[in-house]
């Protein structure tokens, strides 16, 4: 009996020893797929994304369905936000805390999101109601833009929090993209001036053609008072920008400075009646790049280039896409792109009884997509904005450092002065709808390549 008894409870004792280290792999398995993200979702799963500015120190980072960081040791750290959407950001190598995650959904939902919209006034009083199917690189033109004019008049760490009562410039701002003709970015806006540009209203436009309406549309948006400079034949000239910002002759009869709040509001944005005369040093930039990043697929040599451009404090983002799609990219994790999509038809918004605005469909709440870099288009435009002189100085500066990245091959050329090869500048610059820039459009814009399918 008393061998019985010892032979039983070591039994026990061994079987115990094996549920511990049975406990131990579950544990341990259980713990890797939180790890490396597969326990949240595969490599289709969705996001919601926006960048922050990069220090060199900082990581692009997002995670499939809660906003998660990589840790030093490599691999992702899971966190705690709903299935909304996971946020993508620029966080620092060792941040790892709640506090942080909850910064990073903030700026997730602080991007004015743009989609298809239905059942708003006739384009031009007898044309379409409805973008679906033909207006997705028109809405990643809005959002670009859109971004230029946050980090303009609200700043780079601007949130907005749903719920909360926004500043006046805020809906200045959101104004100058609704769907109705008098705006000034609307899709009504944008589909007439492109009729300029040889571009029937509900034809498809490329990256480069949109980057053209957008700087002729902002002549007349007085109150950003934006120097917009679109950088032709792969190169940036520097003299030509510091021309351009420098300009004291606004355009258009804009005022050269930005509007006061109390000023009269015209266009739904404020008219500045007393500052016309006071001049400024420097006029905000809006660069915007069209790039063509190989022939029928983009050249790998040139994504390390473009992932270094979205780490940048200047980064308004890219819009491009692939076949069928156009797409708003604002980061990147690993060797995919983060975008924000239009391809949601939405019903147009009017303005409440009391004048407010609803804005909560102008943010996205809902898990945007990630794509592989290798599927996009080698037809883009990359977007900066330098609010200051010193803010254009330091972007000429990361891009001169970029050159010297291994593996890095550049995407475009930073020179001071204006090779003397080059078309005029003026003609280029100062004037979208000219024969140059027609005949460069074809060759940027992809239009062969059944980018979008006609649907009126």
């Amino acid at each position: 009996m008393a061998v019985v008894g010892t032979c039983h409870e070591g039994s026990m004792v061994e079987a115990g020893s094996r549920r511990m280290v049975c406990c131990f792999i579950i544990c341990l398995w259980a713990w890797c797929l939180w790890v490396d993200g597969s326990y949240f979702g595969g490599k289709g799963s969705t996001l919601c994304t926006a960048v922050l500015p990069c220090s060199s120190a900082s990581l692009c980072l997002s995670g499939p369905a809660d906003c998660e960081e990589q840790n030093p040791l490599g691999g992702w750290v899971g966190g705690g936000f709903s299935s909304v959407g996971a946020p993508l950001m620029c966080v620092p190598f060792h941040a790892e805390h709640f506090a942080e995650k909850e910064e990073i959904l903030l700026d997730v939902t602080s991007r004015l999101w743009f989609t298809y919209r239905k059942n708003f006034p006739a384009i031009g009083g007898t044309g379409p109601t409805s973008d679906t199917g033909w207006g997705c690189m028109l809405r990643c033109g809005q959002m670009i833009f859109a971004q230029a004019l946050v980090c303009r008049h609200l700043g780079r760490d601007w949130r907005w929090i749903k719920g909360k009562r926004q500043m006046d410039n805020y809906f200045n701002v959101l104004n100058a993209f609704i769907d109705k003709k008098d705006s000034y970015y609307s899709i009504h806006q944008i589909a007439q001036m492109g009729v300029g540009e040889g571009k029937s209203i509900g034809q498809w436009y490329g990256p480069n053609t949109v980057a053209q309406v957008l700087k002729k549309l902002a002549t007349f948006d007085t109150w950003s008072s934006l120097a917009v400079h679109i950088a032709m034949d792969n190169t940036v000239v520097m003299e030509e920008i510091r021309r351009l910002c420098q300009s004291h002759v606004p355009c258009a009869g804009a005022a050269a400075c930005p509007a006061l709040e109390s000023d009269v509001l015209y266009n739904g944005c404020p008219e500045d009646l007393g500052l016309r005369g006071r001049l400024p040093l420097w006029k905000p930039l809006v660069l915007l790049i069209p790039l063509r990043l190989g022939l029928t697929e983009i050249n790998e040599a040139y994504i390390e280039t473009l992932k270094h451009c979205f780490m940048m404090p200047q980064s308004l983002g890219v819009i491009g896409g692939k076949p069928n799609s156009a797409h708003y990219f604002i980061g990147f994790v690993g060797e995919e792109l983060i975008y924000l999509d239009p391809h949601t038809t939405q019903p147009a918004v009017e303005p409440g009884d009391s004048g407010c605005l609803p804005d909560e469909s102008f943010h996205c709440q809902h898990p945007p997509c990630r794509m592989s870099i290798a599927e996009l288009d080698p037809s883009i435009a990359v977007g900066f904005f330098c609010n200051t002189e010193a803010d254009f100085n330091d972007w000429c500066q990361q891009i001169k450092k970029l050159s010297l990245v291994r593996g890095a091959l550049p995407m475009f050329e930073l020179v001071e002065r204006q090779p003397s090869h080059f078309s005029n500048p003026d003609v280029l610059n100062l004037t979208p709808d000219s024969s140059d820039a027609d005949r460069l459009e074809r060759f940027f814009d992809s239009e062969d390549e059944d980018f979008e399918i006609l649907s009126l």
